[in-house]
């Protein structure tokens, strides 16, 4: 349970800051209804003290304070599901929903995105959030629940010293409820990834993305069969784990009845001796009831604090793991206003986890600076991760990479990426008015509209505004209500998304024309050559261009051949040609395969 009663603050200071009518209201019920307890059970002995002494005044007192109890207790009970829930999903989200992903977003790299138990309990919390919420409000319940079960059984003490021995048995359902929820937590996240496949499945048969291949290929038969068995691996594991928890809260409840049967027994025996009132007798049936009732709620809210833990407990994995690696991150430099010298890469090697071989291993390149730089290679040969290391998503396993002389690590990951810009071969589609998701480029002119306009010519989509309803106001998905976008035009709205900054140091396109024609592509990269030229001038900035067709990138000031994570060649276009190797042949086989067919 430890990071439990800080997590808990946290979320009521959460609960205040967005409700705090709401809070102190909920928290007011919970002390009342502790509060209730003592005040019913005293009305009720003294009202039947007093009938059975003739004192009638004081019968009418007592039975005026007990049916004001009565009336306070039922009041309680129906407000405070009520206002519990309310601040529950409220503060879930907008509290604690937004810090989940803010956490998540602020770590240096994304290697934790491509790693399983990440990602399992990321899917956990995910869809959690307000139950992470809600366990606070649960832990107070606990505790106002624990307090009436003492405050009953200390009742039932003062009717006879022997009761008080109920007090540890009525802590053995909740004892044993707690261990089986524990067994309930585990196979939560032992499940998480075959619930995960099973959900990824479901979206890939009713996505609209998919259901073309999925109807041509006639594969639903298998691809629902695939979903099942995930769903019936995760049922297992999660059955197995409730059927013995279900075990353990028999066990508890057992024992507990059995010592309360005999304390109701003791306690009309004595009466029937003439040790007592009749107040006192009643008082035990009525607290027996109570006491009954209170164990069920201490069960239910222990139950509940129980299954929150299933949420909470990834959600405070996450946060050490966020933790953890906030302390390894001490870079705070800042990179140079202007590039002078370049990137340089010094024996550069990295491995994504999990995985055998190297994607780099050993590189060696200086891309200088005001220079455009062309990396081609074949599919896996570590183009795109050499991308990834360079704008700081990953940290080299071993060697260095340095800006102007620096230490890549050294530079805060944040000002690194606010003075470079990339578009991406899987770049974002977001569900946005045109003018955002151009605009998410450079949030500080988002509002610019000379700077969009810029950033669109570049990336030649005016058409594609132009052929857009509301201009550049158009809700973009239509799951949305809005218009979709052809691939095509997608990648020109991603064009433009990375032409927004116009002083980068360090500007990436990572196959950025896959999904252009070939006449387009070439308009395209003529456009971002001139560009590039710009930013040199400007910024002394690096171009960094990868790409599949080896014409596009002749233009370039350098090429570096990549080969099983190796830069293998590196020189001009011309130079490489003269050098008739691996280049000249790739750039040979590429121009043969896309030369016009000769007819007959």
């Amino acid at each position: 349970m430890r990071g439990y009663p800080a997590l808990w603050i946290e979320v009521l200071r959460l609960s205040w800051r967005h409700l705090p009518a709401v809070t102190a209201m909920s928290s007011a019920v919970i002390a009342l209804s502790v509060v209730a307890v003592p005040a019913v059970a005293y009305s009720l002995r003294a009202t039947v003290d007093a009938t059975a002494a003739g004192h009638h005044t004081a019968a009418l007192v007592g039975a005026v304070g007990l049916a004001l109890a009565y009336a306070l207790t039922s009041a309680l009970d129906e407000m405070s599901g009520q206002l519990l829930n309310t601040a529950a999903d409220r503060t879930g989200r907008l509290g604690v929903h937004p810090l989940v992903h803010r956490e998540i977003a602020s770590l240096r790299g994304m290697e934790h995105l491509e790693r399983g138990d990440f990602l399992d309990r990321v899917d956990i919390v995910r869809r959690g959030t307000g139950q992470i919420a809600r366990s606070a409000w649960n832990a107070l319940l606990t505790v106002s629940s624990v307090l009436k079960l003492v405050v009953t059984v200390a009742l039932l003490g003062a009717v006879h010293p022997a009761l008080s021995a109920l007090i540890p048995l009525a802590l053995l359902p909740v004892w044993a409820h707690r261990r089986g929820q524990e067994l309930v937590r585990r196979a939560e996240v032992a499940g998480a990834e075959s619930q995960r496949v099973q959900r990824y499945l479901f979206e890939a048969l009713t996505g609209a993305a998919s259901a073309k291949e999925v109807r041509t290929a006639g594969s639903a038969e298998r691809l629902l069969g695939l979903q099942g068995q995930a769903w019936r691996e995760t049922e297992r594991i999660r059955f197995r784990a409730r059927g013995a928890a279900a075990l353990w809260s028999l066990a508890g409840w057992t024992l507990f009845v059995a010592g309360f049967a005999a304390g109701v027994a003791l306690v009309i025996w004595q009466t029937s001796r003439g040790v007592g009132t009749a107040g006192d007798l009643v008082l035990t049936v009525m607290l027996a009831v109570t006491l009954s009732q209170t164990m069920r709620a201490t069960v239910a809210a222990t139950a509940a604090t129980s299954r929150g833990r299933r949420v909470v407990e990834p959600y405070l994995w996450l946060r050490a793991r966020v933790a953890a690696d906030r302390a390894r991150d001490h870079a705070t430099a800042r990179p140079p206003e202007i590039l002078s010298e370049g990137i340089s890469l010094d024996g550069v090697s990295f491995t994504y986890p999990g995985a055998e071989s190297a994607a780099l291993d050993g590189v060696d390149a200086h891309l200088p600076a005001g220079s455009v730089v062309a990396v081609v290679g074949e599919y896996g040969s570590g183009k795109s991760t050499l991308v990834k290391l360079l704008l700081g998503f990953y940290r080299a396993d071993g060697g260095t990479v340095r800006v102007d002389g620096h230490d890549l690590d050294g530079l805060s990951a944040e000002a690194w990426r606010s003075r470079s810009s990339a578009v991406f071969q899987d770049f974002g589609r977001f569900h946005l008015p045109f003018r955002e998701t151009v605009g998410l480029g450079d949030l500080s002119r988002l509002d610019d509209a000379d700077a969009l306009r810029r950033a669109i010519d570049a990336a030649d989509a005016g058409s594609v505004v132009d052929r857009l309803p509301q201009g550049l106001e158009t809700q973009l998905g239509r799951e949305l209500g809005g218009v979709d976008l052809s691939e095509g035009q997608w990648q020109r709205a991603a064009l433009a998304r990375g032409s927004m900054r116009e002083a980068p140091l360090f500007f990436v396109l990572d196959e950025p024309t896959a999904s252009l024609d070939a006449h387009s592509e070439e308009a395209i990269f003529r456009r971002y050559m001139e560009r590039a030229r710009a930013h040199a001038l400007r910024s002394g900035a690096v171009t960094l261009i990868v790409s599949h067709r080896f014409s596009t990138v002749a233009g370039a000031d350098l090429v570096l051949v990549m080969d099983r994570g190796r830069v293998v060649e590196s020189g001009t276009h011309a130079e490489l040609m003269a050098l008739r190797g691996r280049y000249a042949d790739l750039y040979g086989i590429q121009a043969r395969a896309y030369a016009p067919t000769p007819t007959e």
